[in-house]
């Protein structure tokens, strides 16, 4: 789904990934992207911010109240506070304008493929956390959580390397797979998936912050589960 009021871009991102084999709907609105929304959901969703009627950040926490499909949100807005904002709200990536075609198909494969991994791993535990790699679906202390892609991919990453301090500049190398990025992007998820997973956020007991190196997720043991 690519919603986009300026016709131009809207339709060469979709001619574009046409060509590239998706099948695209295109929508000018906030408010009929989320019409469509209710009666179908797509697998992956490109969002302009700055929309008639329904806003992106709206059209992006509705759908997150109800989804974790991926969502890349596309913004004339390119200042630290705006990219931090769009995060906020629950988007996976975001791409500023004027950007790249071949950059936006690179983090739309990307996305994909996060969302469908071909070969499903081993549902698995370490310490308090319990992860079904096959259904995306996670577990803290037994109470399942509702991530977003990239929430997920993150804590992912972060329970494979239990106890170990991982940079911001790994993360974004990692799991969102960039060779170069913005650090703030990597300290919003991270306050993100603390509200999430911890009992208590302002005083976090497994996502912990080591100050000037990054963060450390704290388990007490791992094993794989049947």
């Amino acid at each position: 789904m690519v919603v986009e009021d300026d016709p131009t871009v809207r339709t060469v991102v979709a001619d574009h990934l046409r060509a590239a084999g998706c099948d695209v709907g295109q929508y000018a609105d906030g408010e009929s992207a989320l019409a469509e929304i209710r009666h179908r959901m797509p697998d992956l969703i490109i969002l302009d911010r700055m929309l008639p009627r329904i806003d992106g950040d709206e059209v992006c926490r509705q759908v997150r109240a109800t989804s974790t499909v991926p969502i890349i949100m596309l913004t004339a807005l390119d200042g630290l506070e705006h990219r931090i904002r769009g995060l906020e709200h629950g988007a996976d990536d975001y791409l500023t304008k004027p950007f790249s075609l071949r950059e936006l198909q690179l983090r739309v494969n990307a996305q994909l493929r996060r969302a469908a991994p071909a070969t499903p791993p081993l549902e698995f535990a370490a310490g308090a956390f319990r992860v079904d790699p096959a259904h995306r679906r996670v577990w803290v202390a037994g109470h399942e959580m509702t991530l977003t892609s990239r929430e997920y991919e993150l804590l992912l990453y972060l329970v494979q390397q239990p106890d170990r301090v991982v940079s911001r500049e790994e993360i974004l190398r990692e799991v969102w797979q960039w060779g170069f990025g913005d650090p703030a992007t990597v300290t919003v998820h991270v306050r993100r998936l603390r509200e999430k997973i911890e009992p208590d956020p302002r005083h976090p007991r497994y996502l912990q912050t080591e100050w000037g190196r990054g963060y450390r997720l704290t388990v007490e043991q791992q094993g794989a589960l049947r």
